[in-house]
């Protein structure tokens, strides 16, 4: 399936929720406007990361092992809006690490999901931009708030316990 037609597609279905309905590029960048600095700072440090670990993985265990392209998608278009830049529908792709179509079927799942959107290019019209919605960012935020939160009461309980040991 094509791009265009996974758009047409997607343009057809009717959106109950209004958590998913199609926001504009200015509903977008409020909702990363609101967000308190300090936190999204956080958690785009917490998201670059994650993203970076999953690709060094491959020096110790064989890449083939691994196989998440949703999350790689989600990682590197928070990492993205939090960025505010703009991610064209192929470098989403090339970022999921999978082949085209894998990612390309993914990314209408999440779409259909009410986590991406797609924007057409007002200058190109062979070219579209995927991006989160609001509903997105506050998931992976959401997210990345809980993978934050436990890595840091992990890491405290193991240096509790070294300092314990020490101290034996």
């Amino acid at each position: 399936m094509t791009v265009r037609s996974m758009r047409a597609a997607t343009t057809q279905r009717v959106h109950s929720d209004s958590q998913s309905r199609r926001l504009s590029h200015a509903d977008i960048e409020a909702v990363i406007d609101n967000a308190d600095p300090a936190v999204s700072a956080r958690h785009l440090a917490i998201a670059r990361e994650v993203y970076a670990e999953r690709r060094r993985r491959h020096k110790f265990l064989p890449a083939d092992l691994f196989g998440e392209p949703t999350w790689d998608i989600l990682l590197d278009l928070y990492i993205a809006a939090r960025e505010n830049r703009r991610v064209p529908t192929t470098s989403s792709c090339i970022g999921a690490h999978v082949p085209p179509t894998t990612a390309l079927r993914w990314l209408r799942i999440l779409e259909t999901r009410g986590l991406v959107e797609r924007e057409d290019d007002g200058r190109d019209g062979r070219r579209t931009f995927v991006r989160l919605t609001s509903h997105g960012l506050k998931a992976m935020d959401g997210s990345l708030a809980s993978l934050g939160k436990n890595l840091s009461r992990a890491i405290h309980a193991s240096d509790t316990a070294d300092e314990a040991a020490l101290t034996d």
